[in-house]
C-alpha cells in the first residue's frame, strides 16, 4: 500500500473489564445476552466469501440450558471440504502476493471493531455457547484474541525484518514465503480465542485456511466470521467447513495439496491425525507441518513451606474456573503431609463458596460442562472415586442434567500416587490429591514427573528458594509452562507463550513469534552486482 518500511502500533495487553455492578460493559453485555437468547441464529458454512447452507441442520443449545435455542448449524460434506480446498487454492496467490503489511491491516482491523462493537457479542456468544461466566469470556473471547490479532502482527513484522548479511558486491535477502498449499485449522469448543487464533496465525503469513470449528463451540464461530468479514478479509482466504468431524478432517489429511495443520483438541485425534500424514507422504507436493496442542494433566506441587491460603486459591480457581475445561487446569495435586490438615479445611471452604448455574447470573462461578458426552465421562470418574477404597470425596461429588449439565466442583484425596485420576485427563472439575510424607519429598516430585504422559503445565508453591530450584531443575520436562506460587492456567499473549511436550503437543507456543515461524517456508535470495566473467580463480595462475 506504501512505499516506505512501516511499523504497526506497538502491542499491548487489552485492558480485562471488570463487569461491576454499574459499570458500561455490564449493561452492554447483559443487553446483548438478552438479545442473542431471544433471537436464534441460522449458521451456514463460509466459502469462498459466500454462505453455503445445506438444509441438514443441527440444533444448537446452551449448556447450562437445555430450552435455551441458540441456532441451527448447517451441516457439510467432503464436496464442501473440496469446494473449500479450492477457493483456498484460488485465493492463495493474490492473498499471498500482499506485503505482510498490507494482511496486518486486516487483522489489527479485527483487534479494533473486536475491542469495541464485537466485544459484547462475542463475549455473549462465549457465555451462551460455551457456558463461560462474563470473567472467562471476557479474558477468553476479547481479551486474549485482541492479543493475539495485536501481537501476532508485531511477530510477523519482526520475522519480516530478519534478513541475513551481505558481503561486498552482494545483497543477500530473507523472504518469509507462505506455504505451499493449504492450511487445516482444526479448533476446539474451550476457548473462542483458540478457535480465532488457530486459522488467523497461518492467514497472516500469507497462508490460506479451510477451518473446522468444534461442533460445540460453532455458535461464536458464527460471530468470528462476522468479525471477519467486517475486517475485510478477501473471499476465500479462511473457509469454513461445519459437519461430522472425521471425514471432513480426512478429506483435508488426504489432499496432495495439504501444506499444514494447526490444531486444538486430544492426544488421540492428534495422534490419529499424525498417523494418516504419515500415510499419505509420498502423495503431498510438500511435506506438511503439524503444529498441535492437545491437552494435559497438570499439577500443582506444593512443599512445606508454601503459603496456604495463596495455594488453597490458586487450586481452587485453578482446578474449577470455567468447569475445569482448559488444557492448562489443575487436576492434580502433590501435598505435604505437614500442611494438609490445615490446605484440606481451607479447601472445602473455599469449594463450598463456589455458585454454578446459569452464567447469565453474574454472581455464578461455574457454570455447565460443555455437553452429554463430557457430563457422563465425569459422572462415570466421580462414580469410580466414590466406589474406590483408594480415593475419599472430600468436596462436591455430585451431577445433575435436569436443566443443564451441571457438575459440582469435586475435591478428591487418593492414597495411590498412580491413581487413574492422578493420571488420566478428565477436562472436567475434579481434583484430585495425594499427600506426601514431608521426608519423601524427592520421590513425590520423581513421582509427578513420571506418573501422567502430558507436559503442558504446571505449579509450584513454596517460600524455600532452594526448593523451587531443584523442583524446577526435576521437573524441567514435565511442564511446558511453569508457574511458580501461581495457578497452571492463564497464560498471556506475549508473557506466557503456551504450549507443552510429550503427550500434550509440538510446543510451538501459542501467543510467541515462534508459531508464526511454523507457517512460513523462507526462501534465500542472492543478489551479485559484479558477477566473474572469466572461468579461471587465481590460485590457478602459473608461478
Amino acid at each position: 500500500m506504501l512505499d516506505a518500511i512501516v511499523s504497526p502500533p506497538l502491542p499491548i495487553n487489552e485492558p480485562v473489564f471488570s463487569y461491576a455492578p454499574g459499570s458500561p460493559e455490564r449493561a452492554k453485555l447483559k443487553e446483548a445476552l438478552r438479545t442473542m437468547s431471544a433471537a436464534p441464529v441460522d449458521i451456514p458454512m463460509w466459502i469462498d466469501g459466500k454462505e453455503v447452507r445445506t438444509g441438514n441442520t443441527l440444533e444448537v443449545r446452551s449448556p447450562h440450558n437445555h430450552s435455551l435455542l441458540l441456532g441451527h448449524v448447517h451441516q457439510g460434506s467432503v464436496e464442501h471440504v473440496h469446494m473449500a480446498i479450492e477457493a483456498a487454492k484460488r485465493a492463495q496467490a493474490d492473498w499471498a502476493a500482499l506485503s505482510w503489511a498490507d494482511r496486518s491491516g486486516i487483522f489489527l482491523k479485527a483487534a479494533e471493531l473486536l475491542a469495541g462493537p464485537y466485544r459484547s457479542v462475542l463475549n455473549g456468544a462465549t457465555m451462551l455457547g460455551q457456558s463461560k461466566t462474563a470473567h472467562q469470556a471476557e479474558i477468553d473471547s476479547a481479551c486474549e484474541l485482541i492479543d493475539f490479532f495485536r501481537f501476532n502482527v508485531h511477530y510477523a513484522q519482526r520475522i519480516a525484518s530478519e534478513q541475513p548479511q551481505s558481503s561486498a558486491g552482494v545483497w543477500n535477502m530473507l523472504e518469509p514465503r507462505p506455504l505451499e498449499g493449504f492450511v487445516l485449522a482444526a479448533t476446539p469448543f474451550n476457548f473462542t480465542a483458540i478457535a480465532g487464533n488457530l486459522p488467523t496465525a497461518p492467514a497472516l503469513m500469507g497462508n490460506t485456511v479451510v477451518w473446522k470449528p468444534s461442533a460445540l463451540a460453532t455458535y461464536s464461530a458464527y460471530f468470528l466470521v462476522e468479525l471477519f468479514k467486517e475486517a475485510g478479509l478477501p473471499n476465500g482466504v479462511i473457509n469454513v467447513v461445519q459437519g461430522s468431524p472425521e471425514p471432513i478432517v480426512n478429506a483435508c489429511l488426504d489432499h496432495p495439496d495439504l501444506a499444514g495443520v494447526h490444531f486444538t483438541g486430544s492426544t488421540p485425534v492428534f495422534q490419529t491425525m499424525w498417523k494418516r500424514v504419515g500415510a499419505n507422504m509420498a502423495r503431498y507436493k510438500s511435506y506438511p507441518r503439524l503444529v498441535g496442542e492437545t491437552g494435559g494433566k497438570d499439577f500443582v506441587f506444593a512443599h512445606r513451606s508454601a503459603d496456604v491460603e495463596a495455594l488453597a486459591v490458586a487450586l481452587v480457581r485453578g482446578a474449577y474456573e470455567y468447569q475445569g475445561q482448559k488444557c492448562s487446569a489443575a487436576s492434580r495435586a502433590y501435598i505435604p503431609a505437614s500442611i494438609w490438615p490445615k490446605l484440606r479445611a481451607r479447601l472445602v471452604d473455599l469449594i463450598g463458596e463456589i455458585k454454578m448455574g446459569d452464567v447469565s447470573d453474574f454472581r455464578n462461578f461455574m457454570g455447565a460442562v460443555i455437553g452429554e458426552a463430557s457430563f457422563r465421562r465425569m459422572d462415570e470418574h466421580i462414580q469410580l472415586a466414590k466406589a474406590s477404597s483408594e480415593t475419599q470425596v472430600l468436596a462436591g461429588g455430585t451431577c445433575d442434567k435436569t436443566k443443564g449439565f451441571f457438575v459440582a466442583p469435586t475435591l478428591v484425596e487418593t492414597t495411590n500416587p498412580a491413581h487413574v485420576l492422578m493420571e488420566r485427563e478428565l477436562f472436567g472439575p475434579l481434583l484430585c490429591v495425594w499427600v506426601y510424607p514431608d521426608a519423601d519429598e524427592e520421590k513425590a516430585l520423581d513421582l509427578c514427573d513420571s506418573t501422567s504422559p502430558y507436559a503442558l503445565t504446571g505449579a509450584l508453591f513454596s517460600q524455600d528458594r532452594g526448593f523451587l530450584l531443584r523442583a524446577s531443575r526435576r521437573l524441567r520436562f514435565a511442564a511446558g509452562n511453569l508457574y511458580i506460587n501461581d495457578k497452571p492456567t492463564g497464560a498471556v499473549v506475549g508473557q506466557q507463550p503456551f504450549g507443552g511436550g510429550r503427550a500434550s503437543g509440538t510446543n510451538d507456543k501459542a501467543g510467541s513469534v515462534l508459531n508464526l515461524y511454523r507457517w512460513i517456508s523462507p526462501r534465500t535470495v542472492k543478489e551479485n552486482f559484479t558477477p566473474p566473467k572469466s572461468l579461471a580463480y587465481p590460485f590457478m595462475t602459473d608461478e
